[in-house]
């Protein structure tokens, strides 16, 4: 008798291929477009309305998985979930919005790619993880991306604040996915994220009503501030966790190398932002630099 896998056709063995492939680069494209959604509606609705719409958007979607888990997550447990949530989360979104403001979208989604090494750094200067000389190496390779990046002139505008404050937010996400690992670990990732979500959204409400735009917000910016918080926070999220569970977390992690590819494409597609040569250049080395830190692993 034959067996199930060897009486499968052919089509279907295809299709199982590129099953997981095809989800990666929908996934690396939807995280590459977040770039382009804040870049449309950050000017129109500043950096705290946008981030807090962001945020609670992204929980609501995320919240099945909470309330499916809720006994997991006691009373005590909530200040650390804030906390989190802030370095993971509202911090970050807060710096990739206010650089949206001041320099083209392909600029934080390059220095988002920065995440990766940044992790690896926190790791070794705070929680004694050891490091090694080829991730030193990678480490270092990746800051001198982060340097040409910053030093690039796009239309005639500097652009040094705008990749700090991405940098910033990569390290931010780094301290944020080693707290995770320590803190959280054992709790549904779906959940988690969602509480994180939910507790940054409160932790910037005051300020996104304080500053909320007095002006009648464009359609553009509605719409990109809801996909931002709809898709590519809460469904991103959901994608990402079913991934890590089909291919394992770090299979998953390759979407990294996809998210700065769209992200400067969706820009220059669509709003006509096109890409420089050190923005070229910076992606290079600090794409490289994530390959050869990730090595072997």
């Amino acid at each position: 008798m034959s067996s199930p896998v060897m009486s499968l056709p052919q089509s279907s063995f295809q299709a199982r291929a590129w099953f997981t492939p095809g989800e990666l680069a929908l996934l690396g494209a939807i995280w590459g477009a977040s770039f382009l959604f804040m870049r449309v509606a950050a000017a129109d609705f500043g950096p705290f309305p946008l981030v807090a719409v962001r945020l609670a958007l992204g929980s609501l979607v995320l919240l099945p998985f909470l309330w499916r888990a809720r006994d997991r997550f006691p009373l005590r447990l909530w200040p650390k979930l804030a906390l989190i949530g802030a370095v993971n989360s509202a911090v970050p979104f807060l710096l990739f919005a206010w650089g949206a403001e001041r320099a083209p979208a392909g600029i934080g989604a390059i220095a988002n790619a920065m995440t990766v090494l940044f992790t690896a750094l926190v790791g070794f200067l705070f929680f004694g993880e050891r490091i090694g000389a080829r991730r030193a190496v990678a480490l270092a390779v990746g800051f001198a991306g982060v340097v040409v990046l910053a030093s690039g002139r796009t239309a005639g505008s500097g652009v040094a604040a705008a990749v700090a404050a991405g940098a910033t937010a990569a390290f931010l996400y780094g301290v944020g996915i080693n707290l995770v690992r320590r803190h959280l670990t054992g709790l549904p990732p779906a959940a988690v994220a969602s509480a994180t979500l939910g507790t940054s959204a409160l932790l910037t409400a005051p300020f996104a009503i304080a500053t909320w735009p007095a002006h009648p917000l464009a359609p553009a910016s509605l719409w990109s501030a809801g996909l931002l918080g709809v898709v590519c926070t809460g469904l991103a999220f959901v994608m990402y966790y079913r991934l890590i569970a089909r291919i394992g977390a770090s299979r998953a992690s390759t979407v990294t190398y996809l998210i700065p590819v769209f992200g400067v494409l969706w820009a220059w597609a669509l709003l006509d932002e096109a890409p420089t040569w050190s923005m070229a250049l910076s992606a290079l080395l600090i794409l490289g630099s994530v390959a050869l830190s990730q090595r072997g692993r």
